[in-house]
């Protein structure tokens, strides 16, 4: 069973936990991560085993600043662009792996990119700590919600790893914008807690958006981020016993027969609202209510990666597609 330590206390047992290739749930700013040693086979190997996640689905390499992040990956004026203005935050860049860079070809899944996010708080003291890159996919079991709690990750992997570092809910409570740069185009694999607009506005390009061939990073697949109960998308009315997960000032019609409400943001904040989507979502699954019905939530801004993580929880599920 896992222990749960304060940040403040717990980078030494964090390190040495690490540095013997064993994984341990960390504080992001976005969610919790299961963070273990991306030039370790056997660690990263865990993070899988624990996750029970697909092993097609590549993880993100999580640095403490550019002079380990060049060492892993090429970039070039739009990347280095993109770097200094959005990191540390989150960011996550897919760049061509650098000649020789010390990461396990676990990580890549067989891809000749890698996913590079300079992250802040606990994780960033802990990669500093072990000099070691660290993959750090969700704290959560594959497919489910991500936690961003630590009591969230303790239900969910609790009795699967050695240590949880707690440091409160996270700020973000999304996880990172992934975006691959090719050339002088801007792909967005998977919006998240950096709104694409800041990213267009950083690049002095338009993201391009559409499907891929194939899975190039984490979080792409259908089914993702899903609770037991079903998820009902742009509920315009409320039928007795669903479960209800609100936004803004007014609700859907039948609002009073829910069988729970959680309101993402009262005063529609979208920013307030991607902080409270998971922690709402286990809430409201925890009810034991069937269905959870969704209010419409707009596109603009963080609404694109709210929109997104809703989608894919409401995806029809198989176990190929659950993963994390």
């Amino acid at each position: 069973m896992a222990v749960i330590l304060a940040a403040g206390e717990a980078l030494e047992k964090a390190a040495k936990l690490i540095l013997a290739g064993n994984p341990v749930a960390v504080p992001t700013e976005t969610v919790y991560g299961l963070a273990a040693d991306a030039t370790n086979g056997d660690a990263v190997a865990r993070i899988y085993e624990v996750k029970a996640r697909p092993r097609f689905n590549p993880l993100i390499v999580h640095v403490d600043g550019m002079e380990m992040a060049e060492g892993i990956g090429e970039f070039d004026p739009l990347s280095r662009r993109l770097a200094a203005k959005f990191w540390p935050g989150p960011l996550t860049l897919v760049l061509p792996l650098k000649k020789g860079a010390d990461i396990h070809p676990l990580v890549r899944a067989g891809l000749d990119t890698i996913a590079l996010r300079m992250p802040t708080g606990f994780i960033s003291r802990l990669i500093a700590r072990t000099g070691r890159p660290l993959a750090a996919p969700s704290a959560n079991s594959s497919g489910h919600i991500s936690g961003t709690s630590a009591p969230a990750v303790e239900a969910d992997l609790g009795a699967r790893i050695a240590l949880i570092v707690d440091d409160g809910p996270t700020p973000v409570g999304v996880e990172s914008t992934i975006v691959k740069i090719e050339g002088e185009r801007l792909r967005l694999l998977r919006p998240g807690g950096l709104a694409a607009e800041e990213i267009e506005e950083a690049a002095g390009l338009k993201l391009e958006r559409g499907a891929p061939a194939g899975v190039e990073a984490p979080g792409m697949l259908s089914s993702h981020y899903a609770p037991r109960a079903r998820v009902r998308l742009n509920a315009a009315e409320i039928a007795a016993g669903e479960a209800l997960l609100a936004f803004g000032p007014k609700r859907a019609k039948g609002a009073d027969a829910a069988k729970a409400v959680r309101n993402l943001s009262p005063r529609g904040s979208l920013r307030e609202a991607a902080a409270n989507l998971f922690s709402m979502l286990h809430e409201l699954d925890a009810t034991g209510a069937s269905v959870i019905a969704v209010e419409p939530i707009p596109f603009d801004g963080l609404g694109e990666a709210i929109n997104d993580r809703l989608r894919r929880a409401a995806a029809p599920r198989d176990i190929e597609s659950r993963t994390a």
